[in-house]
């Protein structure tokens, strides 16, 4: 059991960075919405491609309050949730294991 619980540690870190990350991308692609940038510039192309599959449904679900685009801040809130309940979920398992 000890070297499971070190694994789903593991996985629990890998989760909680690639969550953190994810959270920055968002957060750079909606700075940079601010200032009408060039389409054709491969920051902003990685961006919106890896940004847009997540951001798209929660637009179309919530659509645009008083033309702000709020997509973001919802994408925001689900990964603090998901920080919250699935990341500390793993690592309470895994404590549990040792």
């Amino acid at each position: 059991m000890f070297l499971a619980g070190n694994v789903l540690e593991g996985v629990a870190h890998v989760a909680d960075w690639v969550l953190t990350l994810y959270m920055y991308v968002i957060i750079a692609r909606a700075l940079v919405s601010w200032v009408n940038p060039d389409p054709w510039n491969p920051i902003v192309q990685f961006l919106e491609r890896a940004t847009e599959p997540v951001l798209y449904p929660i637009r179309r679900r919530f659509g645009w309050a008083m033309g702000i685009d709020l997509s973001p801040i919802v994408a925001i809130l689900i990964i603090i949730f998901l920080q919250y309940a699935l990341v500390r979920s793993l690592f309470e398992m895994a404590s549990r294991m040792h």
